[in-house]
């Protein structure tokens, strides 16, 4: 048994004497953290402690005492499941109606079990069931620990002679102290305005983050958030908690500040129009609440998010990314065979690694020559494209690029030959007039029939081009007038839509497990790590402004490593070609421009950038993220990448604001070396027949790089400058 099993063995089993009080303490611990449950004499269970990890764990249960607040009256505002109907007043994480029509639950500890994966995989297991119905909760939190990452889940499951309504079922029920309040980050948006920070004291009451639309769910509302403790935090200071529900459908996270000043957090699956009807012996799993603790502020916390993201949630996380050539801005839906091969030749010139091919390619009843018609017609347009998909795989590759393509399979056009066979198979109220978002409405996932023709989308594409390389997979609408003509109880549809979609990702993926595919929504519409166990990347916004995808990106950056991120290249905004490549590279590069509109030395940097960028995307793929100079709080906005032994790395430095004599007038303190090399700084990335001014002979030591900095000369003559740092040994 090793020391951490050990340890921990002893302190579950620890009983504690008062008199004849009985307690048991169940520690949930990181590398730096830990979550202490604690069920009492009366079988309870309770948060009793949720913050740094003591080096005595036994002192854990001497935590409660210490706190000198007004009563709890009902020994359940600190509850690790909070229940309603029976003694608890404040918001429950879960409400059922049992089959004899009774509301009340009361949930009691009875065992729990704890199974280490590996060495810094744990799943702990706590099993409640209330002493009156044969109701049962088992809570599950599995943690990494060298991460500092916790996923939290829970299942429902009764033995009761008929079937119980769950009307409300979350993933899970955080209890935080905090002598001097609570911040909370929480983030709005709309097309073309993703990823918007609020920062406010969270104040008492409830403060609710949610979304009902259905599919795309993050246009308005992302499910991250952040809540600093104590006071705001910063990049490299303060208490804070990021959390997310792993979860594309309708989310809702509600944060309670109590009347003991206690902050609750519980999260989970909106049940709006949801109540769940469950048969007895049937097991209802919620998706998984992500959260991680960082007591030195958000750096810390976002390189553990990302380094947990690349190891285990985000598909091929620590794999190889294509850099492409998009056709969309270049032609829109105006193209046809001709125009497709003269770009395919155009991706061979300029460097990259595939070509995609984006909307319009399909439909010929009613063709895509908009967006108005054909979407759900998934055959070749023979007009366009004669030949059929197969030449352009063909061209391709005798252009030595690879081919990808888009697709929108969960949507339909009312005006399509999909539509006019299966008006059943479409998300709708027959009794009330159709309305469209994007001239378009839903495919019912929760039918099986659906979901076997939106596998056999992918299915055919591969069947017929076996050399097909990407796809681009877009949502585009959300959904109004909720109703599916398969299921027979309405209240499962936005459940039913959700697992319908997993499940033909599944599939998909059981099939196909290494073709690489962006998770795209009209933008950054469903970026959430359930999505993303299926995606090797998503789409962050349609707004590819520079200047604009600087702040986004930021933002992104908290919760999503770079290598997920898909930032391309366009026409977007008034900035230089190096300006809008540079700002691309933080991420997976890629380029929805006409190369053939390109001035002979805009060529000859974008072909350079790429070459430097395919010796410097291991880096930023991989190493650890320094947020070094906010956007937000300045005229210059930088970001560092540094690998694993901090030997090397690439500083990001744009200018964002530009008014008169705006500039890098201060040096940028750095992050992360050790303080003991030795470095070099050179730039890269000139554009051609410039000099850099940076005098790359220069030697530093990591100790006045971080002490002092390091000024990347940003002006109005030079608005972006990339940064190579390599140590001097």
């Amino acid at each position: 048994m090793t020391t951490t099993l050990r340890r921990y063995s002893a302190l579950c089993c620890l009983l504690l004497a008062s008199g004849n009080v009985w307690a048991q303490t169940i520690p949930v611990e990181t590398s730096s953290n830990a979550v202490v449950l604690q069920a009492d004499a009366n079988k309870n269970l309770s948060v009793i402690y949720f913050g740094k990890k003591l080096g005595n764990a036994a002192e854990y249960e001497q935590i409660p005492a210490t706190y000198k607040q007004t009563s709890d009256y009902t020994n359940q505002l600190n509850s690790a499941y909070t229940t309603s109907g029976s003694r608890n007043l404040m918001e429950p994480a879960i409400t059922v109606t049992h089959a004899d029509g009774n509301n009340s639950l009361d949930l009691k500890y009875v065992s729990h079990n704890l199974n280490k994966i590996d060495a810094n995989v744990s799943l702990l297991t706590v099993v409640l069931k209330d002493p009156v119905y044969d109701f049962t909760v088992t809570l599950y939190y599995k943690t990494f620990f060298k991460e500092d990452v916790v996923e939290q889940w829970s299942v429902i499951k009764h033995k009761e002679k008929g079937n119980v309504l769950l009307q409300k079922y979350a993933s899970a029920n955080l209890h935080l102290k905090a002598g001097n309040g609570f911040w909370l980050t929480q983030y709005h948006g709309d097309w073309a305005k993703e990823m918007q920070p609020e920062e406010s004291k969270i104040t008492h009451g409830i403060k609710t983050l949610d979304t009902k639309l259905g599919t795309r769910t993050n246009l308005f509302m992302p499910s991250v958030f952040m809540v600093s403790l104590d006071k705001p935090a910063t990049e490299d200071e303060g208490t804070v908690l990021y959390g997310s529900l792993e979860y594309s459908g309708n989310f809702k996270t509600d944060l309670e500040l109590d009347y003991q000043n206690n902050l609750r957090i519980i999260s989970g699956i909106n049940n709006y129009a949801s109540a769940y009807t469950l048969k007895p012996n049937e097991e209802f799993e919620t998706p998984a609440f992500l959260y991680t603790l960082s007591s030195t502020g958000k750096g810390t916390a976002s390189r553990n998010m990302h380094t947990w993201a690349r190891n285990y949630k985000l598909l091929d996380g620590k794999g190889n990314r294509l850099t492409l050539l998009n056709n969309w801005e270049a032609t829109y839906f105006d193209f046809n065979e001709t125009k497709l091969f003269e770009l395919l030749k155009d991706t061979k010139k300029l460097g990259v690694d595939l070509f995609l091919l984006d909307d319009g390619w399909f439909a010929n009843k009613y063709p895509r020559n908009g967006d108005v018609a054909g979407l759900g017609d998934w055959e070749e347009n023979k007009t366009k494209l004669p030949n059929g998909i197969s030449s352009l795989v063909k061209e391709a590759k005798n252009n030595e690029v690879k081919f990808g393509i888009w697709i929108e399979p969960e949507m339909v056009n009312p005006k399509s030959q999909l539509y006019e066979k299966h008006p059943d198979w479409v998300v709708k109220q027959d009794k009330r007039e159709e309305y469209y978002f994007r001239n378009q409405l839903v495919l019912d996932l929760s039918n099986p029939k659906v979901q076997d023709f939106v596998f056999g989308v992918v299915d055919d594409l591969f069947t017929k081009n076996p050399e097909l390389a990407y796809i681009k997979w877009d949502c585009n609408a959300v959904i109004y007038n909720a109703h599916s003509s398969y299921l027979k109880n309405q209240n499962h549809f936005y459940i039913e839509y959700m697992r319908g979609l997993y499940k033909v990702l599944e599939k998909i993926r059981a099939k196909y497990p290494t073709v690489p595919m962006m998770l795209c929504s009209g933008g950054g519409g469903r970026v959430d790590y359930a999505a993303l166990k299926y995606f090797t990347e998503f789409w962050p916004s349609d707004n590819t402004d520079p200047l604009e995808r600087i702040f986004m990106q930021w933002e992104y950056s908290y919760f999503y490593p770079a290598i997920s991120s898909s930032n391309h290249v366009t026409d977007w905004g008034k900035q230089p070609i190096k300006y809008r490549t540079d700002v691309a590279m933080m991420g997976k590069l890629g380029f929805d421009i006409v190369v053939s509109h390109l001035k002979e030395n805009d060529l000859k940097y974008v072909q350079g950038a790429i070459n430097t960028y395919n010796t410097l995307k291991p880096i930023i793929w991989q190493g650890d993220q320094y947020r070094l100079a906010s956007p937000r709080e300045g005229s210059v906005a930088s970001i560092l990448y540094l690998n694993d032994s901090k030997s090397n790395g690439v500083i990001f430095n744009y200018l964002v604001n530009n008014r008169y004599d705006e500039s890098s007038k201060f040096p940028i303190k750095l992050k992360g070396l050790d303080a003991a090399k030795k470095y070099q700084i050179k730039e890269v990335n000139l554009y051609p027949g410039t000099n850099s001014s940076i005098d790359a002979t220069k030697t530093y030591t990591g100790d006045f790089l971080m002490k002092i900095g390091f000024n990347p000369q940003i002006s109005s003559g030079r608005t972006s400058v990339i940064l190579q740092i390599d140590e001097i040994k």
